[in-house]
């Protein structure tokens, strides 16, 4: 299917406003406005935000609002996911920057070089779902293949491009940050087991990018992934 794929885009069978990704490599940054370790590793996301081989999401955590600068971008539900993961990796603590790879490891954020070979080892790797995404009006129109059953939750994620932030207290205080790919709301839309063709219509008002996910339930890797910028 992804050599079709790849001749239908290449003979200009897909508009511009379709996303077709060969499984690019999704990397989640944890992090806070009032971190004092996490500037580097934002700076870095603004790198990974440029390529077209990954999908790059700031998801800002709560639980460093009490030092004395509360995150405007930071919600509960980030933190949730956080902690979630900790519990599917056996991780005893959760911690700013870290980035999360393909759900299915992780690594200190500011550590370019770590976070790089994993981006490669993940792009070695086959992926087993193809995930494509098109605009329609108001929606998303969501298809995929599985290479084989399971349970998926089908996951729809808006963020803005990049927010800059003037830090008036706290560990940052008096420095002016700037933030990529912010990921402003995070959905379920839907739950798959793999067993046919995934074919899925979703509300997406504005003209915010759109990431969808496939992502084995209970925080388990992502195996398929595709955006509109």
């Amino acid at each position: 299917m992804r050599a079709l794929l790849a001749a239908m885009a290449l003979t200009g069978m897909f508009t511009t406003t379709q996303a077709v990704a060969d499984s690019p490599v999704v990397v989640e940054l944890y992090t806070s406005q009032g971190c004092s370790s996490c500037p580097p590793a934002d700076a870095f996301l603004h790198e990974l935000a440029k390529r077209d081989d990954v999908i790059a999401l700031a998801l800002h955590v709560d639980y460093w609002d009490y030092i004395g600068w509360k995150d405007s971008f930071a919600t509960p539900e980030y933190t949730a996911r956080q902690h979630a993961y900790a519990q599917s990796f056996n991780a005893a603590v959760v911690y700013t920057p870290q980035m999360v790879i393909n759900g299915k490891e992780h690594v200190v954020g500011s550590r370019t070089v770590q976070v790089m070979d994993g981006i490669m080892r993940h792009q070695a790797a086959a992926s087993s779902v193809d995930v494509s995404v098109t605009r329609s009006g108001g929606a998303v129109e969501i298809s995929a293949d599985a290479d084989e059953e399971g349970d998926y939750l089908v996951q729809l994620v808006r963020y803005t491009p990049q927010e800059t932030i003037a830090i008036r207290r706290g560990e940052n205080a008096g420095r002016e940050l700037s933030y990529a790919n912010v990921v402003r709301k995070w959905d379920v839309v839907g739950r798959w087991d793999g067993s046919s063709a995934l074919n899925l219509r979703a509300a997406a008002e504005g003209d915010e990018p759109v990431v969808v996910l496939i992502q084995q339930a209970g925080h388990g890797a992502i195996v398929g992934a595709a955006q509109l910028r």
